[in-house]
Parts: structure tokens; C-alpha cells; sequence
């Protein structure tokens, strides 16, 4: 492993143009970091909560305006190894972690087997609200990325029919002046695991006691499933992602079936028979 000085000179040279430029974009275009933000960033122990951190420092230090930030680790009863990974990165890193504890796994081991990824993603999110509020926070940063926005948008079509994806920055309901933040919503996991490899990083994948047993669980494989679809067809389009992307940009209202705005249902057919009328 390389110096935390080496790692952090990659990000602004070796990677400027794939990580610390779209980074930066993201944070500039859809307004995630402003003046006198107190910003907790979440590290959940992977590559990408890492790169994250090393971001945000980066740009705490040498930015044109202040901020604050909480480099928080929420152990939700990781094995012994798996929290020392982490302490170990972040010390290598010179991230200054802020760890707390919490019995998620447990509470989902005992209560919520049939359905322990999607009550273990909820009660995170519940900690982690809790956590920001408690430390006087007013954004939360999660280490997203572009692919990410890319699968779930392709998971919200495929099984829940609807089109649907990751925002940049979106209002927490229960937790009112509190928005979660996405920087690395530009930043391709391509980039991300060059730079890991690059600086001979190892981290954390899923330290969940579910996927490390079954790799073919439901939520890993489909969303397997997604990148692979991805991957095959970039084959013959290698923008699809790309396409993908700006598509979610680029919506067109007057062709579109129905959409739904502040959880109210509308039809093509309001418009269509507005125009019938004049």
C-alpha cells in the first residue's frame, strides 16, 4: 500500500480526469457541498465510502469555502476482522473515523430472515439520520456512484415497473433539514477500482453475514444481473451507460404515459383532452 500522501496525489493527477473532475462537477452542478455545510460522510468500510472520504477531505482543504465534516463509521455488529479492516484503512488513509455502534444485524437475524437486505438498508438509513441529527448535521454523504444510478434505474424498470432513480441530493421526510448528498454521482465504479488497484487498496465488499454466505441471494444476483446485462451490451454500444444517464436528464413529458408528481398519478390522457377542448 502506498503513502496516504501518494494516494491523495492520485486522485488530483492520475485520476483528475476520471474521479476528482466528475467529483467536482457533481458537487458544483447539482449544489451537494455549500458554504458552512456540516457534512457527515458515511464509510461503510468499501471502496467506495473510502474514496469518498478522501474526496470530501480533499476539497475541505483545499476548497474556495468552509465546511464541516463527520467521517462516521456505523458498526452494525461486524465480525471482529471486518472492523479491524476498517480501523486499519482509515488509520492508513489518515481518515479521522468517528465509530458508533448499533445491533442491526442482530435485530435482523432474529426478526426479518425472510427479508434481512431490505430491513438491514432501512434501519441503516434510521441510524444514520439519527446519528447526523446528533451531530448537528444538515447533509449525509454516501458513497453512490455513476453505475449505481445506472442499475438501480434499470432494477426499478425491470422488477418494480417504474422508472425510477437515485437522486443527487434528495429532503429526508422524517428528518426535516437534513439532505442526503451523493458526490461521487458522476465518478464511473471503473475509475474507482483503478484507483483502488493503483494504490494496492484492499476494503471491505459486503460484510453483510447473508451475502457473505449466499452469493446467490436475490439482491446480489439481480443486481449481478443488471451489470452483466450492462456489460453485454456495451458490447455493440459502448455509451449505453452513458445514454442511460443523460436519458433520466433528458424526459420527455408529452410522451410518456403517465408520471406521478408529489405521489399524485397523472395520465397522458389530462393533456390529450385539454388539447381536444381548445
Amino acid at each position: 500500500m502506498k503513502t496516504y500522501k501518494d494516494i491523495e496525489k492520485s486522485i488530483i493527477t492520475t485520476y483528475r480526469k476520471d474521479i476528482w473532475s466528475k467529483f467536482i462537477k457533481a458537487v458544483i452542478d447539482y449544489k451537494l457541498i455549500e458554504e458552512n455545510d456540516n457534512i457527515m460522510v458515511c464509510i461503510s468500510g468499501g471502496k467506495d465510502s473510502f474514496l469518498l472520504a478522501k474526496l470530501i477531505q480533499e476539497v475541505q482543504a483545499h476548497g474556495k469555502y468552509p465546511f464541516n465534516a463527520h467521517y462516521v463509521v456505523m458498526d452494525p455488529g461486524y465480525k471482529k476482522e471486518n472492523r479491524n479492516l476498517i480501523e486499519e484503512n482509515a488509520k492508513n488513509l489518515n481518515i479521522p473515523i468517528e465509530i458508533y455502534e448499533s445491533d442491526i444485524f442482530e435485530v435482523v437475524d432474529k426478526n426479518f430472515k425472510d427479508i434481512p437486505c431490505y430491513m438491514c438498508a432501512r434501519m441503516r438509513r434510521g441510524f444514520l439520520y439519527a446519528k447526523a441529527k446528533e451531530l448537528g448535521c444538515n447533509k449525509i454523504a454516501l458513497g453512490h456512484h455513476f453505475d449505481d444510478v445506472i442499475e438501480t434505474t434499470l432494477l426499478s424498470m425491470f422488477y418494480a415497473s417504474e422508472v425510477k432513480t437515485m437522486l443527487p441530493k434528495l429532503h429526508s421526510d422524517n428528518f426535516p433539514g437534513i439532505d442526503l448528498i451523493r458526490p461521487m454521482y458522476l465518478v464511473k465504479e471503473s475509475a474507482v477500482l483503478a484507483w483502488k488497484k493503483h494504490n494496492e487498496l484492499e476494503f471491505l465488499n459486503c460484510a453483510c453475514k447473508y451475502t457473505e454466505q449466499d452469493q446467490n441471494h436475490e439482491l446480489v444476483s439481480k443486481r449481478r444481473e443488471i451489470k452483466d446485462l450492462i456489460k453485454e451490451l456495451k458490447k455493440t454500444n459502448t455509451n449505453i451507460d452513458n445514454h442511460i444517464f443523460k436519458a433520466l436528464d433528458n424526459v420527455n413529458i408529452d410522451c410518456v404515459l403517465g408520471y406521478t408528481k408529489n405521489r399524485e398519478k397523472h395520465s397522458f390522457l389530462e393533456e390529450f383532452d385539454k388539447d381536444k377542448d381548445i
